[in-house]
């Protein structure tokens, strides 16, 4: 079951098309993966939709034209959760697309060949850039071998991770595959995966990460940041 979600917030611009691509590439595969946002999804895209539909047909009085508006939505048809987009069809169909352990999205940034390279962070930590065709986020994958810690870090911007496969911890709880998390600077934390198997996340983040304690003072200066 699916603990932690995408904000009211960060749904409804996903919904209205004005998430920055990074954001929205985490958005769209945590939706992949969870009925409940897919339902809440829905719900938002129909009230755009009478939103729209209202300019032209409603009043300017704030009181009649929101009982308007909330006629028209209950009138709509209730779109379904499991819908999947052409776009997603598409990518599960391509022929370059090889593995089915990735959301449709986060497949489509998968080079021709399907294969990832992967470079070692840490003895427990490994890293695959994305290209995602935007500047402002860094999008990769993070596989954290079982078991394993990663280094206590902080944020210098926003960090946002979809656990894909596996599960982690840190100071804030415990993270399964599916869980959507938002981490904002200042917000120290260590995660630290289960015993039983490699724990795979999706993870864009808007600045590098800042490695606190001694440990720190040498590695900080050499921490790279690859939007794209």
């Amino acid at each position: 079951m699916i603990h932690f979600h995408p904000d009211d917030n960060l749904l409804t611009e996903y919904s209205a098309g004005a998430l920055d691509r990074g954001l929205a590439i985490a958005v769209k595969a945590h939706l992949s993966l969870c009925p409940q946002c897919r339902t809440k999804l829905s719900q938002l895209n129909l009230i755009g939709s009478a939103m729209l539909e209202s300019e032209t047909t409603v009043d300017d009085d704030n009181a009649a034209s929101f009982a308007a508006l909330m006629k028209r939505i209950h009138t709509l048809p209730t779109a379904s959760s499991d819908a999947r987009s052409d776009e997603d069809a598409e990518v599960d169909s391509a022929k370059h697309v090889k593995s089915k352990r990735f959301p449709p999205v986060v497949s489509k940034l998968l080079d021709n060949t399907g294969e990832l390279r992967w470079k070692a962070i840490s003895p427990s930590l490994r890293q695959a850039n994305l290209q995602s065709g935007q500047d402002k986020y860094e999008v990769c994958l993070h596989k954290i071998r079982k078991g394993g810690r990663v280094v206590e870090h902080d944020h210098h911007g926003q960090e946002v991770t979809l656990i894909l496969e596996g599960a982690f911890s840190d100071e804030q709880g415990t993270y399964r595959a599916g869980d959507f998390l938002v981490r904002e600077p200042g917000e120290v934390h260590r995660p630290t995966a289960t015993q039983d198997q490699d724990c795979l996340c999706l993870t864009v983040v808007a600045a590098p990460v800042r490695v606190k304690g001694l440990l720190g003072m040498f590695v900080n200066p050499f921490i790279r940041f690859q939007p794209g």
